[in-house]
């Protein structure tokens, strides 16, 4: 019964934050295409690329972040409120020493790329400089709300989760209307501005934490052995966020060197495309991810295990009945999208779409080891074998393969991954390998194998246009459904789906 009740949070939590992302995926379409057209081409240029030289930094917090959340997260799992507190304060501790640093290190850097290798025009010179200071205060105050935003998917509060988003992009879409109006320096002021934006949400965030849980209240603590932990996890952890970031973005910088701009263009569209799409994967994670940290931590090792190998297999099933209208119609809607695609770009949606389904059989997966907080072990390989990206690709650049094969090898490697992460899970949290590779591994593929021969068959039959379209994009959705219900999920699986629509329904 427990179990169940966990179970409904997680879907409860799913469609918070799943109303949380379609509303700000329509609110960040409409927001872009204002500011674009307020800041003109040259000024928003500039925006992004002195942001982008803040946001490298995020490869040293990206580390940090996830172990302040592993370490919340699994103290409310053990139930010790005192050490909560004690986490809680040393974490905000941490990322004050740590926003000192990224000030000390950006702020010179930044100043140094703008006057020295930025191609701008010397006018804005000045502009460009204030932009980089209002970035460094926004990525500061960012770094604050990590302990608060933490808290909040701990204690598993979607709804404030989805809520304070929300908030954060109408405000967002409202300074794209107020520089729209301003007569005054248009890039100045909106840096100024979007600071302001992340100030009011880091207040928003910490409002809700202080007046909800009791912990969320800073004391000065300087507990040796707790930094300690935390920075070797963070250490380990760096070399995952490393290899992530060279695998996506060196993959990228090798398709310029080997065949230029253009091709970059198609594989920014896949990428765009793709991260909309893997969106709905996240937003499940992140219902499911603290109940996994949480269940360890209070030394409940059937539900987690049960969780993950489930939790596998719904981040594929959501992922799959999305991308398979977009796999069989990827043409027609690159056509509605772009006014002109470029080549190689239906390639890379279709690849970037097959290497996100394989990711996320390995989610729920890498959420267990980290919840371990032994990660030395794990971290060393798996982070070892996606560093493996960029050199193979090179080599099959080199050979004179298409720029498809930097996300063919990105495939490749995921599964190389996903069967190494099996193995050292076996040892670290009892997980039975072979019983995964039976119950999700080969579930999937009987899932993919049944849905694809309908729309397959279906396609050779279906007019061109918006009704061929519709018509292909309906059968795609119901064979995936049909296949995930009657093939992927057993009779009590789906007799609980059902009960949990009709009740639904029924409020």
């Amino acid at each position: 019964m427990e179990d169940k009740l966990k179970g409904r949070r997680i879907a409860v939590n799913t469609m918070m934050l799943y109303f949380r992302m379609f509303v700000l995926m329509l609110v960040g379409l409409y927001t872009s295409r204002v500011v674009l057209g307020a800041l003109g081409e040259n000024d928003y240029g500039i925006y992004n690329v002195v942001g982008g030289v803040v946001a490298m930094f995020t490869i040293i917090s990206g580390a940090l972040n996830s172990s302040v959340s592993r370490y919340i997260t699994f103290e409310m799992g053990k139930g010790e409120s005192a050490q909560l507190q004690k986490v809680y304060s040393t974490a905000v501790t941490i990322q004050l020493v740590l926003a000192l640093i990224v000030i000390v290190l950006a702020e010179p850097a930044g100043l140094w790329f703008i006057d020295n290798k930025m191609t701008i025009d010397p006018v804005r010179i000045p502009a460009a400089r204030t932009v980089l200071h209002f970035s460094l205060l926004a990525f500061v105050i960012n770094l604050m709300s990590v302990p608060q935003m933490a808290s909040i998917t701990a204690h598993e509060k979607m709804s404030a989760y989805a809520g304070i988003g929300l908030l954060d992009g109408f405000l967002r879409l409202a300074v794209a209307f107020l520089i729209l109006h301003s007569s005054s320096d248009r890039l100045v002021l909106y840096s100024a501005l979007m600071a302001a934006v992340v100030l009011i949400v880091r207040l928003a965030y910490g409002a809700y934490c202080r007046r909800h849980f009791p912990e969320c209240r800073y004391r000065p603590v300087f507990d040796k052995v707790l930094i300690r932990e935390m920075f070797s996890f963070a250490g380990w952890n760096f070399i995952g966020v490393t290899a992530g970031v060279l695998r996506d973005h060196g993959g990228n910088i090798l398709v310029n060197i080997f065949s230029g701009p253009a091709v970059n263009a198609a594989r920014g569209v896949a990428v765009q495309l793709n991260g909309t799409v893997q969106g709905f994967v996240t937003n499940f994670m992140t219902a499911v991810n603290p109940q996994i940290t949480k269940s360890y931590a209070s030394g409940d090792r059937r539900y987690m295990l049960s969780l993950v190998k489930k939790s596998s297999r719904m981040s594929f099933y959501l992922l799959f009945i999305i991308a398979l209208p977009i796999l069989f119609n990827t043409g027609y809607l690159l056509s509605l999208w772009l006014k002109e695609v470029p080549e190689h770009t239906m390639a890379f949606v279709r690849l970037f779409l097959i290497f996100a389904l394989s990711e996320s059989l390995s989610n729920p997966l890498m959420t267990a080891a980290q919840a371990t907080g032994n990660i030395r072990r794990y971290q060393s390989i798996v982070g070892g074998l996606i560093l493996l990206n960029l050199p193979v690709s090179y080599i099959c650049l080199k050979a004179g393969a298409d720029p498809e094969v930097t996300v063919l090898v990105a495939i490749v490697i995921s599964q190389i991954c996903l069967a190494a992460r099996l193995i050292l899970l076996k040892t670290m949290v009892g997980l039975d390998s072979k019983a995964f590779v039976k119950g999700v591994w080969l579930n999937v593929t009987a899932v993919s194998a049944a849905a694809i021969p309908l729309p397959l068959l279906a396609g050779s039959f279906m007019p061109d246009g918006f009704a061929g379209f519709f018509a292909s994009a309906a059968i795609c959705v119901l064979s995936a459904a049909l296949s995930i219900l009657y093939v992927g999920c057993s009779r009590n699986e789906r007799l609980e789906m059902f009960n949990m629509i009709a009740d639904r329904f029924r409020k």
